[in-house]
C-alpha cells in the first residue's frame, strides 16, 4: 500500500512558477475561448483561437525548453 508523502517544491524559482502559469492560464483561457466562439457558430474566430493556442503553446515549451531545462 502506497502512502501520500510530502512534495518539496523548495527548489522551483519564482520565474518558472510565473511562467508555468502563466503559460497554462494563457493556453487554456485561449483554447475555452475557441471551444466557446465554435458553439456560437463563429467559425472563423474559434479557429483563430485554436491558432493562437497553439502558437502559445509553441512558444510557451520553447521558452521553457530555452530558460529551465
Amino acid at each position: 500500500m502506497r502512502t501520500l508523502s510530502l512534495v518539496n517544491v523548495s527548489d522551483v524559482s519564482a520565474g518558472l512558477f510565473v511562467l508555468g502559469a502563466v503559460g497554462i492560464l494563457l493556453i487554456f483561457s485561449l483554447l475555452s475561448l475557441g471551444i466557446l466562439r465554435m458553439f456560437e457558430t463563429r467559425y472563423r474566430a474559434g479557429w483563430f483561437y485554436f491558432g493562437s493556442t497553439a502558437v502559445s503553446a509553441v512558444v510557451f515549451f520553447v521558452l521553457l525548453n530555452m530558460w529551465y531545462l
